[in-house]
């Protein structure tokens, strides 16, 4: 496992709509759902980005 992504592991909890969606987003881009929960993660601003 490459040590720079091994600094913090989350889980979620999602609905059956949510995950559905995810996996259908996921299929559709041939991506893994970690790269797209990333880039919506990074996607994100704060008070202090603003």
């Amino acid at each position: 496992m490459n040590k720079k992504w091994a600094a913090k592991r989350l889980t979620i909890n999602l609905t059956s709509s949510e995950a559905e969606k995810l996996e259908k987003y996921c299929s559709k881009t041939s991506r893994p759902a970690t790269d797209v929960i990333r880039e919506l993660i990074r996607s994100l601003t704060t008070k202090d980005e603003e």
